[in-house]
């Protein structure tokens, strides 16, 4: 009998030892709550540098494609083509209905092989996995708020005046390792009018192509653009505003958004500062 009392008494010692009241539950969950509060920081910030690492190997792979372009042909692609024939790609890109209207024709991806197949849903080297926005018609338009080509070297084959533009020569870019090629942006084409104060950029065709900018750059707080865009605009997409660039000649680099603005010098002038936004500045 005694026997039997010790071994009942010791597996209820036994199961006080390794069991948990109420309180010590609680306490437990609290300290995981904390901890993970603390963690919480840590976690976001390497996401965001993961994302910014995916955005840059993105450049790479379209500033390479750009540059293999530019080798087999001595010429940069159009920014825009307004062809009338259709790209083999299943379709235009974009959205071709107002109240966002985008052209109809080649875009510079459409140059480039095994770039761009028209999917929807579909991941690609086109599309920032950083970009800050969530309105379905621009984020399901793959010319919104991903990657554009600097309107200076990939130009319109028509511009603003209606007049007719030949293609740019690799040759007619004097500093490659310094000039802009392509670069993180709210739209396909960006001109360095997107990136000036005191500027309103005008490119001519439709309301979407004038609301391009770099995200992160300061004058985006005072530019008209959509309400669906501020965010990405002004809070950029990477850590610290910086941007990914893709250089003429073929390097990639991570740069704040800032070092992208152009600035209006006294005589009235826009001073072309590093990274160089216009290719023929000796």
């Amino acid at each position: 009998m005694q026997l039997t009392f010790l071994r009942e008494s010791h597996t209820v010692l036994a199961m006080r030892r390794f069991g948990l009241t109420l309180t010590e539950l609680i306490l437990v969950i609290g300290i995981i709550g904390i901890l993970f509060a603390l963690l919480m920081p840590s976690l976001q910030k390497s996401r965001l540098q993961a994302k910014a690492v995916v955005c840059m190997s993105n450049i790479r792979q379209l500033n390479s494609a750009l540059s293999a372009y530019v080798t087999d042909s001595g010429k940069f692609p159009y920014g825009f083509d307004d062809t009338p024939v259709q790209p083999p790609t299943g379709g235009y890109a974009g959205y071709t209905q107002n109240p966002i209207r985008d052209r109809a024709g080649w875009w510079w991806f459409n140059y480039l092989e095994n770039i761009y197949k028209k999917k929807m849903g579909a991941k690609t080297v086109l599309q920032c996995p950083s970009k800050q926005i969530n309105y379905p018609k621009f984020k399901d338009d793959i010319l919104c708020g991903n990657y554009g080509v600097n309107l200076s070297i990939c130009r319109m084959s028509v511009d603003s005046n209606n007049s007719v533009v030949n293609p740019r020569w690799s040759s007619e870019v004097f500093r490659p390792a310094q000039t802009l090629l392509i670069v993180d942006s709210g739209y396909a084409i960006i001109s360095w009018q997107h990136a000036a104060d005191s500027f309103t950029a005008t490119l001519g065709s439709t309301q979407i192509e004038d609301t391009a900018y770099v995200p992160g750059l300061s004058i985006n707080r005072q530019r008209q653009l959509w309400p669906e865009q501020k965010i990405d605009a002004v809070y950029g997409r990477h850590p610290q505003m910086m941007v990914n660039v893709g250089f003429a000649d073929g390097h990639v680099a991570r740069t704040k958004a800032e070092d992208l603005l152009v600035k209006k010098i006294p005589d009235g002038h826009y001073e072309n500062r590093f990274p160089l936004w216009t290719p023929d500045t000796k």
